[in-house]
């Protein structure tokens, strides 16, 4: 090392975005600045260190060994940084600010956005950005405030909840079904069209919910937005599965085989550990949590908390995991649960279940489908 007095929070900064996004064009979007800022801030942080923070590719940039030890630092200083920061701003009883919740965009328009002006009433100085987003958003990196995601994401950094669950049924236009008629039976689908995702462009397994209802449909129409599909099936194009939240107030739809065939989808609140408790980001996730609570159509599963598929292929359906009960904990009990945790993991250390923290060190880059593709549809009982 040359001159470790001379590192500048700026270059660390960089050197995080830079190695988040993989590139230096991601680090200037981020930061606002040019490409050849963020290259001269990097090289001035990597003489000051007298090491190669980066591997050079055609590709973008991919972090050093050592680079990879020196993001884990930078990390914990800039939870450190927005630590100080949320305090001093903090310092009112005022809830302010902005926080931005990313989530899915049939979610986003067809069912939340109609509902923050409930929040607004609650905390006028408060401001939300909702980002719609077609893959998965890490809260872990920084991206945004809350992810309300349809899966649980896994990574590190992160506290996940399951606050609700939808069910999705399907839909079709009158004048569809007077053309082709309507089904009577599961068998009877294979005669009909479907619409659907592009599938090529489905970032996340979770929205490939149409594969529980059938098998290598006939797709008359293809589009990456589900409202776009609703509007299709509107308009006659074919059959098309879409959430309860979505079709719920369509006239020019309608249900078809809800009493047969169905599925669901959970849904969880994700947030960076370094937030879940200050006043802006809490105020949002208690929101949201209180109108899922609240409303049926998004309580269609097991009790909040409890899992309606395995989270990965090693633990039980509705096993909670320690950081679902540690989001539902008040500030001052967080250390107690995490010692209670640690106990609890050196207790069983010569068992085969782990659930200690270090087990959540998971690709951050992979996402699970809510439910495991190949399980049989679910069907509701036929009443007598």
């Amino acid at each position: 090392m040359k001159d470790f007095n001379s590192l500048d929070w700026d270059d660390l900064k960089v050197f995080l975005h830079a190695a988040r996004g993989g590139s230096l064009g991601s680090a200037a979007k981020r930061l606002k600045v040019d490409q050849s800022t963020i290259s001269r801030k990097i090289a001035h942080l990597e003489s000051a260190l007298g090491i190669a923070l980066f591997e050079r590719l055609p590709s973008g940039l991919r972090v050093t060994e050592v680079g990879d030890r020196l993001l884990c630092h930078t990390e914990r200083i800039e939870s450190a940084v927005i630590a100080m920061r949320e305090d001093v701003q903090c310092g009112s009883s005022r809830t302010a600010g902005r926080v931005r919740l990313a989530t899915m965009e049939g979610i986003a328009s067809l069912y939340l956005a109609a509902r923050f002006s409930r929040l607004r009433r609650q905390h006028p100085n408060l401001t939300v950005e909702l980002l719609t987003s077609p893959q998965t958003v890490w809260v872990n990196r920084r991206e945004a405030d809350l992810f309300l995601s349809f899966f649980r994401p896994r990574g590190q950094g992160m506290v996940s909840e399951r606050i609700g669950c939808f069910e999705l049924g399907l839909y079709a236009s009158q004048d569809y079904l007077d053309q082709h008629g309507t089904p009577q039976s599961a068998t009877d689908l294979a005669r009909h069209q479907f619409i659907t995702y592009i599938d090529d462009l489905i970032q996340l397994d979770s929205i490939r919910w149409l594969d529980d209802i059938i098998k290598n449909p006939t797709v008359s129409f293809h589009s990456n937005s589900m409202i776009a599909q609703m509007n299709a099936a509107a308009g006659g194009l074919g059959l098309v599965l879409l959430p309860s939240f979505a079709a719920k107030d369509r006239d020019d739809l309608v249900p078809v085989l809800h009493d047969r065939m169905w599925t669901s989808r959970d849904v969880w609140i994700n947030v960076h550990t370094d937030l879940q408790f200050v006043p802006r980001i809490r105020a949002v996730s208690s929101f949201l949590k209180a109108t899922f609570k609240s409303d049926s159509i998004m309580q269609a599963a097991p009790p909040a908390g409890l899992s309606t598929a395995p989270s990965d292929g090693s633990r039980p359906r509705d096993e909670r995991r320690p950081e679902a009960v540690i989001s539902e904990l008040t500030e001052p009990c967080v250390d107690s649960a995490l010692a209670l945790i640690s106990m609890s993991t050196t207790a069983r250390a010569s068992g085969t279940a782990s659930h200690d923290l270090a087990s959540l060190s998971m690709d951050p880059d992979s996402t699970l489908p809510c439910r495991t593709l190949g399980s049989p549809v679910r069907r509701r009982p036929q009443s007598s």
